[in-house]
């Protein structure tokens, strides 16, 4: 028996167990499974071993029984995808193909509910950052396996994610990988050891290798509104704009020909056959939600649906877009309540970006607000070429700024009624 297998699944179940005692531990294992997918790198039985349902079961039967828990709805985006799952259901029962679909849905609905239970569980500044390491250093360990991959190889060959998770493909780890690098940051900015920092921007840099080494147009631009953004934002804009200009050209000039010819296709889209299906995929799309009103369901990608409505090709495509990809699954109402998610919550780290930079017990606080926006730009300029809507990366992001939110208006409401001896 494979002892890489044993390890894996007994590092889980250990975890499961002590989730039943101390639920919130729970959050980190699911966390940990669902975005890294540990077990797609065992040989062994492991493999298709039930790993998460071990993890979420156990930690909602903490969840029955702990009294550490609070109500989710702390905030405008926790209502918001509270609205859109109901949405997704409805959308689904009322599809083209409510059987075909369910193991979607099914999937979609236990990532929703795992985001209500990380917000009944979590609360404290701990639990964030120790939620926010795990979050992000679980796409770490895949994005500097991939930089230095990319760094080896010279970028000759494409950096793909774990086996049938949401990020298997190169395109979709580039999108993660990028996203994760803000939130780095904000980690590296709690650190106060000189070698600690430097490991974090090491990570940072692998991480934009790896995105590179995807191959990735949509990644390109992604990296680049991040890197514009987090430029802005920045109080010493001369040396973050040095530092990625000195990224750029100590990664750039390494990768091949084949890089540079897959990215030269941006401004000659008209000519990839690629790009027109996936321009075809989105007027799909939209015709698909002109004329159903809850959308199609789960998936919209249908022969009849791109024969009817398809304007270049017939050939059915994916959309690559989380904005299409909603649009033709759950229609118009379904886009507008997707979009209320993540201008919500937006909104909500830019006041915390902007409310709590000068208090030095809640510096950390406006550090983390402005980096999720960073990141949730990265989302929004990558995802409009990705089919990611329902990956639990933004949904994490979500989490962490709802409960930092939370917690620093629980901070203050404490202060404001602290008794005065005066």
């Amino acid at each position: 028996m494979p002892l890489r297998d044993i390890f894996i699944v007994g590092i889980v179940l250990a975890l499961a167990v002590w989730s039943l005692r101390i639920p919130w531990i729970g959050v980190m294992n699911w966390t940990w499974i669902s975005i890294m997918n540990p077990h797609r790198f065992t040989w062994g039985f492991a493999y298709n071993f039930p790993v998460a349902a071990m993890a979420g079961v156990a930690t909602l039967v903490g969840l029955l029984f702990t009294k550490d828990k609070q109500s989710p709805f702390k905030g405008a985006p926790v209502w918001w995808l509270l609205l859109f799952a109901l949405w997704v259901t409805l959308s689904w029962l009322l599809g083209v193909d409510p059987a075909g679909h369910y193991a979607t849905w099914d999937k979609v609905m236990k990532i929703y509910l795992m985001t209500f239970v990380a917000l009944s569980l979590l609360s404290t500044k701990q639990h964030i950052l120790i939620f926010t390491w795990v979050t992000v250093g679980s796409l770490t360990f895949l994005a500097a396996k991939g930089g230095v991959f990319t760094i080896l190889t010279g970028g000759n060959h494409r950096v793909w994610g774990p086996k049938g998770s949401f990020i298997e493909g190169n395109n979709e780890l580039a999108l993660a990988t990028i996203m994760a690098i803000p939130i780095l940051h904000f980690l590296q900015l709690q650190l106060h050891k000189p070698w600690q920092r430097h490991g974090m921007s090491l990570l940072m840099i692998l991480s934009a290798a790896a995105a590179l080494g995807s191959h990735s147009r949509g990644a390109l631009l992604a990296i680049a509104a991040m890197s514009l953004v987090f430029w802005w934002r920045s109080s010493r804009k001369g040396l973050i704009g040095a530092l990625i200009l000195v990224a750029a050209i100590a990664m750039l000039p390494f990768m091949p020909q084949e890089w540079w010819d897959r990215m030269n296709t941006i401004q000659t889209y008209e000519q990839d056959g690629s790009a027109m299906g996936r321009l075809n995929a989105w007027a799909v799309a939209y015709g698909v939600a002109k004329d159903y009103f809850f959308g199609a369901g789960m998936r919209y990608i249908y022969p009849e649906f791109f024969y009817l409505y398809g304007i270049i090709e017939d050939i059915p495509r994916a959309a690559h877009s989380i904005y299409f990809q909603v649009l033709g699954n759950h229609g118009f109402i379904g886009l507008f309540i997707f979009l209320g998610i993540w201008v919500s919550t937006y909104h909500t780290a830019g006041k915390l970006r902007k409310t709590y930079k000068d208090d030095p017990d809640t510096r950390w606080v406006s550090q983390l607000g402005g980096m999720i926006q960073v990141s949730l730009v990265a989302y929004a300029v990558g995802g409009a070429f990705l089919s990611l809507s329902y990956f639990d990366l933004p949904y994490n992001l979500m989490i962490i700024t709802v409960l930092a939110n939370a917690w620093v208006r629980q901070k203050h409401t404490k202060i404001a009624h602290k008794p005065s001896y005066n």
